[in-house]
């Protein structure tokens, strides 16, 4: 019997049980998976800006050293 817990990608608790923990306990994990989806995001885009520069970089290397007198 799986656990409510065992999808990641889903909170483990309703927002609407009667339990005032749970409830709280659901706003936190949605807001923790919000912020861990928008920081996944981001680190993906700095991982591509990154491979961008290095690939700039090696062509003005390729560059300098194929015109060099």
């Amino acid at each position: 019997m799986p656990l409510p817990a065992d999808d990641p990608g889903t909170p483990a608790y309703s927002a609407d049980a009667p339990d005032p923990l749970e409830r709280l306990t659901h706003e936190q994990e949605t807001r923790r998976l919000a912020e861990e989806k928008k920081n996944e995001r981001m680190m993906w885009w700095y991982l591509a800006y990154f491979l961008f520069g290095i690939h700039i970089v090696a062509f003005v290397m390729i560059y300098a050293v194929t015109h060099a007198k």
